[in-house]
């Protein structure tokens, strides 16, 4: 399994007329700790795409257990816990301290610059099974 870690801090204009963090703001936050992981397992997401590989989106979900607030300091902790084939399925937690304040994953396909699915790279996969090899 792989893990990275991100720390953000809320932005006021992320909180809604209550005061929380609006829901649909977690989302670029799974993308910030999704594009770490990958550049921390060398595959910076610019370059992928330089390569005409993208990586949509084509499954999701959230589950909300307590509110962020203007200011908190939250860790977003990405997980990926299988080896990505065809598809790449990583799992997230925002946290604020040791508070579990939301769940989520988020679920890819690789398609190249016509929107057609395409195979990841060689050079994802050497890297991804080198990534596995060293947390095992």
């Amino acid at each position: 399994m792989l893990e990275s870690r991100t720390a953000i801090t809320v932005r006021y204009a992320e909180t809604d007329m209550m005061g929380i963090v609006y829901h649909g703001n977690y989302l670029p936050w799974f993308e910030v700790g999704r594009t770490t992981l990958l550049k921390e397992c060398g595959l910076p997401y610019r370059e992928l795409e330089a390569q005409g590989y993208h990586l949509p989106v084509i499954e999701l979900g959230t589950k909300f257990f307590k509110p962020a607030l203007y200011d908190d300091v939250v860790t977003v902790i990405t997980r990926l816990k299988e080896r990505p084939v065809l598809r790449i399925h990583l799992e997230y937690e925002v946290r604020r301290g040791d508070e579990l304040l939301v769940t989520g994953f988020t679920t890819h396909a690789f398609i190249n610059k016509k929107g057609e699915p395409v195979r990841p790279p060689a050079d994802f996969a050497t890297k991804m099974r080198a990534a596995f090899s060293s947390k095992a």
